[in-house]
């Protein structure tokens, strides 16, 4: 995939870059692998849950087969599709049963390239199979974290988490965060790194390309009054004034440890980089 890049037609334009969609092979998606997909404006019961979400343009999920459970059954590459739902790239895989399913899109995946769901698939880029299979080096993407539940660790486009060693029933993953973590040996992950690497060089150029996406704006703390944010009040430019910044809840921010889940700290062995100020 290659950036495009906008002539500055307008203020909106300048510097503002896109996708060239070479990759992409079919415009339509399967029909019978789309359904339609309800969206909550960012709100529980009329109440805002989640903060800046609303708006955007209509989608329609597509079913992405994650546990890649068609075992010892060939498949065929039969398109290379946009997802509005994801980063990633999907792909159409025709079996040879007759059935079709979408998965994620690696690096170097062609329409017409074979993939393989199990142990006796080869170590090539779409195929999937357990990770005691699994040479050492190598790097993979959508890895479960529970069998048979479907990958859920790195599915964004352009990641891949490196298999470091093996021990006992466990195998060392380098995730894209740099934390190292324990994965259960008999768990299903897919060989090669995800495709659409440049995504993450896009850069969206203005404030309504944001709005197509489902994302409302974000307004600093400081601009509000101080009924509505803890670092709000004040004549002028104000400081915050309190032992550290705070969430609009009053909550510590920035740099606050937030992980709360102390039943799979024993899968971490080491913590992921902290990110650069």
């Amino acid at each position: 995939m290659a950036v495009k890049v906008y002539k500055p037609t307008s203020p909106g334009r300048r510097g503002m870059t896109g996708d060239k969609f070479d990759d992409i092979t079919r415009g339509a998606p399967e029909r019978a692998l789309i359904e339609p997909m309800s969206r909550s404006g960012g709100r529980s019961r009329g109440r805002i849950s989640v903060r800046h979400r609303g708006g955007g343009h209509k989608r329609r999920y597509r079913r992405v087969d994650f546990r890649r459970d068609k075992l010892g059954v060939p498949g065929r590459i039969a398109s290379i599709e946009y997802d509005p739902n994801r980063s990633a790239r999907i792909a159409l895989v025709s079996y040879a049963d007759g059935e079709k399913r979408y998965i994620l899109a690696p690096l170097g995946l062609r329409v017409d390239d074979q993939v393989l769901s199990g142990e006796q698939a080869e170590v090539r880029p779409g195929n999937a199979m357990p990770i005691r299979t699994i040479p050492l080096g190598s790097l993979v993407h959508n890895v479960e974290l529970y069998s048979g539940r479907g990958g859920q660790l790195v599915r964004s486009a352009g990641t891949a988490a490196q298999l470091l060693a093996k021990e006992g029933d466990y195998a060392h993953l380098r995730l894209p965060s740099g934390e190292v973590r324990l994965v259960r040996m008999e768990n299903m992950a897919t060989i090669g790194q995800v495709g659409n690497v440049d995504h993450g060089n896009i850069k969206v150029g203005k404030a309504g390309r944001k709005r197509w996406l489902g994302v409302r704006p974000t307004v600093r703390g400081s601009a509000m009054d101080p009924g509505s944010h803890p670092h709000g009040g004040g004549e002028g430019k104000s400081p915050i004034g309190l032992p550290g910044p705070k969430t609009p809840w009053g909550k510590p921010a920035l740099g606050y440890k937030t992980r709360r889940n102390k039943a799979t700290d024993k899968f971490i062995v080491r913590r992921r980089r902290k990110k650069r100020r």
